[in-house]
């Protein structure tokens, strides 16, 4: 067996401290009895007595004062360098106890491999509380943030037909539904992400030919992507993949209204391959493309640019990051990148045959 860390430690000090009492005990006997003869050997015990004269009681009564010492010494060191990351962990648990989610545990020379692994995983277990604790703010803030608008609306707009200050008949109820239709899609948005992120998301995965599914898609948006000025272009494989075919219509209808909002009008180039393995699904836009700062973060949610245009088209920015997270259930990822005409393209991919993942 092969021994590292604590046991290698605990067993390399108990051996020297037995190596070096067995030494100091055959080197003082040496010199003892050299003396002694010397000096009087009737110090000595007779050979036939099995008593010790009182100067063998005290040379034994010596070594062993010395042994102890030498021994305590060595314990001392060793505990302190096995207690010195426990308490440092035991510190750092009750200052997160405490609410103090910063505190983190010091490893010492890390030698003792077992101490060393404890440390580590405490600090990489308190990173994430810390980091869960911060986003758990963030998501807070930005969901109030995307309540407030709709909420307003359709409370000021229902308070003033109770008032009297706005007739039935003159209220725009077609405005008033969009608004709702933003909060369910901002509930399932959220629903999505929740779940995804506990490993909770349930797949249906059976063999589809994207084809079909992706193609009805285009026909519901065809006539809100005219009327806004794209021109939606299918090339698409017809080879069969593993997945749920009723998440990737969420992310073909997520991509589609991210290239609304964000893209110039123009063509939007909707494209499926297989390769080495892997299904590939991507959407390429017209332009301006998105800035080389904001590219690493938009499958991150609540995430926006900060350009005229993406202020009046903003959607609940969760979008993407639903994207992402669908995804990710599937086994894949999500990728965005530099289109070769200047515009933007999405790239979603994940095993053809491997459905275990999402399960």
């Amino acid at each position: 067996m092969r021994l590292i860390g604590l046991n290698r430690q605990i067993i390399l000090s108990m051996s020297i401290l037995m190596l070096l009492s067995i030494l100091m005990i055959w080197i003082s006997s040496w010199i003892f009895y050299a003396v002694i003869f010397k000096i009087d050997p009737e110090m000595l015990s007779d050979p036939e007595e099995w008593a010790p004269t009182m100067a063998e009681w005290l040379w034994i009564f010596a070594i062993t004062v010395f042994g102890l010492v030498l021994a305590t010494f060595s314990a001392v060191k060793l505990t302190r360098r096995i207690l010195k990351p426990l308490n440092s962990v035991m510190d750092s648990v009750r200052r997160v106890a405490h609410g103090d989610l910063s505190a983190r545990a010091s490893a010492g020379d890390r030698s003792l491999g077992e101490t060393a692994i404890l440390v580590d995983d405490f600090n990489t277990m308190a990173e994430r509380l810390e980091r869960t604790a911060k986003e758990s703010l963030t998501w807070n803030a930005a969901i109030a943030h995307e309540l407030r608008t709709p909420v307003t609306i359709l409370r000021g707009t229902l308070q003033g037909v109770v008032d009297g200050v706005f007739k039935p008949e003159e209220v725009e109820f077609g405005s008033l539904l969009s608004q709702v239709e933003g909060l369910g899609r901002l509930v399932e948005d959220l629903r999505t992400l929740s779940l995804a992120d506990s490993g909770q998301m349930q797949l249906r995965m059976a063999w589809t030919d994207l084809t079909l599914e992706i193609e009805e898609v285009g026909r519901l948006l065809a006539q809100e992507l005219d009327a806004a000025g794209y021109t939606l272009q299918l090339d698409l494989s017809d080879h069969p993949v593993c997945c749920d075919a009723a998440r990737i219509r969420q992310i073909v209808l997520a991509l589609l209204d991210n290239a609304r909002r964000h893209a110039d009008p123009g063509p939007l180039r909707l494209c499926t391959r297989v390769h080495d393995g892997q299904y590939y699904l991507s959407l390429e836009d017209a332009g301006p493309g998105i800035a080389d700062a904001l590219a690493p973060h938009v499958f991150v949610a609540f995430r926006r640019g900060d350009s005229v245009r993406d202020e009046l088209n903003a959607g609940s920015g969760l979008g993407l990051a639903v994207v992402e997270a669908i995804a990710r259930a599937h086994g894949g990822s999500a990728a965005c990148a530099r289109g070769v005409a200047g515009g933007t393209v999405f790239t979603i991919r994940w095993p053809l045959d491997n459905g275990a993942a999402a399960s």
